[in-house]
């Protein structure tokens, strides 16, 4: 799998990863648990790492700990949280419950959730870092609602990482946050890469365009990926997905080449 460079410490990391937003929502020893299990191992072969969750997310931090603990990996999934919700001592609480849900003493990156009480959050977050108990600190938003706060923390306090949607049909964020973030050297996860959800299911009846087997795709989720990853900001992509087959699909998209402009530009207009 391709991988891209995280600025703050030239890590490399691989351009897919996973949201486990809804999919992984489940109860634990449930019948859908192996086919979870097996997402995660779909994901793992490709060479793929990372692994977002969310306190918001229901259940999903306690079922990806879980099956971590009972199908142990030879590499290390790089695990992504958040905190969601007000108040030091609350988002204290809430971190140290995600370190017990996903069963790591280290997680690799924490964001604070739609900025909520950001100021407090990331103050907290510093001194875990600065203790060796996480790696990264980040923020997030999925709506446009609020780029403008989310410009204004970018440029005012120093973050590893913002998660942000981005999608063929949802490119406001190319504007100014792409290129804020490539300038303040932060590292991008886009979530959303398929849009408002109805995306695929719009072009699905549409044949693929005559030059996708050029890069390397042979679906229209891969081709909504490649477009993503053809912005340079871009460090990995987070689909969400319980379903195996959906997961083999999204890491293909992370072979081949990426879309020229002229080829995003035609899969703009055809969405």
């Amino acid at each position: 799998m391709l991988t891209r460079i995280i600025p703050a410490t030239k890590e490399a990391l691989p351009v897919i990863g996973l949201g486990t937003y809804r999919g992984f929502d489940v109860t634990l020893n449930a019948p859908g648990e192996e086919r979870l299990s097996n997402v995660l191992d779909t994901l793992f072969a490709a060479g793929g790492t990372l692994l977002d969750s969310s306190p918001m997310y229901g259940r999903a931090e306690e079922v990806v700990g879980a099956l971590l603990t009972r199908q142990p990996r030879a590499d290390s999934p790089f695990l992504a949280t958040k905190v969601w919700t007000s108040g030091r001592e609350a988002g204290v609480r809430q971190i140290e419950q995600s370190f017990r849900l996903l069963r790591s003493d280290v997680i690799d990156l924490i964001q604070v959730h739609n900025l909520q009480d950001w100021q407090t959050h990331l103050q907290t977050l510093r001194g875990l870092k600065e203790a060796g108990r996480i790696r990264y600190i980040g923020i997030t938003h999925y709506t446009r609602s609020g780029y403008a706060e989310v410009e204004r923390v970018l440029n005012t306090t120093p973050v590893d990482f913002l998660q942000i949607n981005y999608s063929v049909e949802e490119r406001e964020a190319e504007k100014r946050l792409l290129p804020l973030a490539e300038d303040k050297g932060v590292a991008v996860l886009c979530n959303r890469p398929f849009g408002g959800g109805d995306l695929l299911r719009r072009l699905k009846a549409k044949p693929l365009p005559d030059w996708a087997e050029e890069v390397g795709a042979t679906s229209w989720a891969q081709l909504a990926l490649k477009f993503v990853l053809g912005h340079r900001a871009i460090t990995c992509a987070i689909p969400g997905t319980g379903n195996p087959a959906s997961m083999i699909d999204n890491t293909k998209a992370a072979s081949g080449s990426v879309l020229t402009p002229k080829q995003r530009a035609e899969l703009i207009e055809t969405v």
